[in-house]
């Protein structure tokens, strides 16, 4: 038997003392990802006693990396990237100006270079898209239209970094570095030596090639290839078929395209997302994405050097602030800027408050540039532990804050949106659709389905739905629509909730549901009420607090909750011509 067996050795380690600690962590009412960190620093070099293979620990954390990114892009489709454009595009470029102005200002202030102090800022400005996958999904809101924003806003940002990391080797010597080190790739040292639009023409040619290549090709092909292997019924060729695809197409993006693994991995769950197997795919690849992710957090924990924290306190503690204090303000600023609700800035800020495996690379590649000390990557490490592990109770801050500014409502006003048309009815809306008619709350997939269902019975509607260019999208088709978080009281008014015979919640995201069927009940004591939700345990809950009638699903509770609608204003109608 061989006695050389570091990525058994590295594979176990991590599993094992990640269970441990992970699952010490969740017994002290903590995140288990806290406890994955933590056997990371354990194991790590910076710690005595055994230590695992940093590099090998750092390529199982790459495949954590693709098989979640994978999974987002299994729920994540092109259609809802286009929905948050407006907010996700300019809200994480502007985001990413002010985080690194803000790490730039932090570094010239200990006597960094300009190219250092960059690095440095660009690296605490990009949040990790893991870490806020998990978050979204252990919250149950991945799907909501305020966890789309969040996502989106990270694809953005994981877009720019990608552009930064090939621009920075050509610009390296003018920012007071050198060229890229032999332990970088040949396209690194290609690029130092090509002129900056050549550069920018080569880098935009193949992510367009490649997001070209995905859409024309790859959405028909990877889909129809999924067909195939489950035609054989064979449940491990369909999930090796599964991972065979994640992996691929994010390892022959990086080699065809120069795109990162984690976008083409992303890309690739998209395309899968256009078959009806995607749920199955999804569910088939989850126990190894799990897994996969906890070699991630325990690969980030192994480079942790604890002396960091006792040698240079304050400066970690400013890095620290920067990540967790300084980006989410900046985000939570420019949500409300862009006329977005409230929660929706405050999802955005919890989710931008950490930093992850993009800072990493950029630490990296700087260092190899000789453009930021070695102190700085310190930094940038222990921050993301830090504020990985502090993330969980920032999200846990978002409904504390939301009730606080609910029962300060002149504060809530003053830091909520300014003054938006689309929150408000038109006074052009015929009096006729206002009465008797039916409050659709959220217009995805289901809801459409009832509006449909709606129209073709000729029973009036108001839409009340977060998503601005849908809401602006309506009026163009004549339809009444107001913007903003039905949870609001002002939103259901708006909706003249008070004239409404009947309350229809088809959104996902169920968190509000309480608030809005107690507004709507308060102002139209005899008005019914019908809620969506995705499991037996939301509808238990829901039943407890008398939520009305309640569907279970996607496609079945679309049509059920149509069908039902459609009923009681027969029987409506029928009773007011005895």
């Amino acid at each position: 038997m061989p006695h050389d067996i570091p990525l058994i050795t590295t594979i176990a380690a991590a599993l094992g003392f990640g269970l441990i600690f992970g699952f010490a962590a969740t017994r002290l009412k903590l995140p288990a990802l806290v406890g994955y960190l933590a056997a990371g620093i354990l194991i790590g070099p910076a710690t005595p006693g055994f230590a695992a293979d940093t590099v090998l620990a750092g390529q199982l954390a790459e495949i954590g990396v693709m098989l979640m990114m994978f999974g987002v892009g299994l729920h994540f489709s092109l259609d809802d990237l286009w929905e948050v454009r407006r907010i996700a595009l300019p809200g994480a470029i502007l985001q990413i100006a002010a985080a690194t102005g803000m790490g730039m200002a932090l570094a010239h202030w200990w006597g960094w270079s300009l190219g250092g102090g960059l690095v440095f800022g660009l690296a605490l400005s990009v949040a990790s898209t893991v870490v806020l996958l998990r978050a979204l999904e252990e919250r149950g809101i991945l799907d909501s239209f305020n966890g789309r924003i969040a996502v989106g806003w990270l694809v953005v940002e994981d877009l720019v970094t990608v552009l930064v990391l090939v621009l920075l080797p050509p610009l390296a010597s003018s920012l007071g570095g050198a060229a890229p080190d032999h332990g970088h790739a040949a396209a690194g040292a290609a690029a130092a030596a090509t002129p900056l639009w050549q550069t920018l023409a080569i880098t935009f040619g193949k992510v367009g090639g490649f997001v070209a290549f995905m859409l024309l090709i790859g959405r028909k092909l990877f889909p129809w290839l999924l067909w195939q292997v489950a035609r054989t019924n064979s449940r491990e060729l369909f999930t090796l078929c599964v991972i065979a695809a994640a992996v691929g197409i994010a390892y022959g993006a990086t080699k065809l395209f120069g795109i990162s693994f984690a976008l083409g991995a992303f890309f690739a769950g998209m395309v899968l997302r256009e078959s009806e197997l995607s749920h199955r795919a999804a569910e088939e690849s989850l126990p190894l994405r799990d897994a996969f992710a906890v070699l991630f957090f325990v690969s980030v924990g192994m480079l942790f050097d604890p002396a960091i924290v006792t040698g240079q306190p304050l400066k970690l503690l400013a890095v620290v602030a920067i990540i967790v204090f300084g980006k989410s303000i900046a985000a939570y600023v420019l949500v409300i800027v862009l006329r977005y609700p409230l929660r929706t800035a405050l999802t955005v800020s919890a989710s931008l408050a950490q930093i992850g495996e993009f800072s990493f690379i950029l630490a990296a590649l700087g260092l190899s540039l000789k453009l930021m000390p070695q102190e700085g990557q310190s930094l940038i490490l222990a921050g993301a532990i830090i504020s990985i592990a502090l993330n969980p109770l920032v999200f846990a801050a978002v409904k504390p804050l939301e009730r606080w500014f609910g029962r300060n409502a002149g504060l809530a006003a003053k830091f909520d949106r300014s003054a938006d048309p689309l929150a408000e009815l038109p006074m052009t809306v015929p009096q006729e659709k206002l009465h008797d008619q039916v409050v659709l709350v959220g217009y995805g997939r289901v809801g459409r389905r009832i509006a449909a269902a709606l129209t073709a019975q000729h029973i009036p509607f108001v839409v009340a739905e977060q998503n601005r260019e849908v809401v602006d999208q309506l009026r163009r088709d004549g339809i009444p629509a107001v913007a903003g978080n039905a949870g609001e009281p002002a939103v259901l008014i708006q909706a003249h909730i008070a004239r409404a015979r009947m309350l229809v919640i088809a959104t996902p995201d169920t968190f509000h549901v309480r608030s809005m069927v107690e507004t709507a009940r308060a102002l139209n004591p005899g008005i019914k009420t019908v809620v969506r939700t995705h499991s037996e345990e939301e509808a238990e809950l829901l039943r407890s607090e008398r939520a009305g009638k309640i569907f279970i699903g996607e496609h079945e509770l679309a049509n059920g909750m149509a069908e039902f609608v459609a009923e009681e204003f027969a029987q409506a109608q029928k009773g007011a011509a005895h």
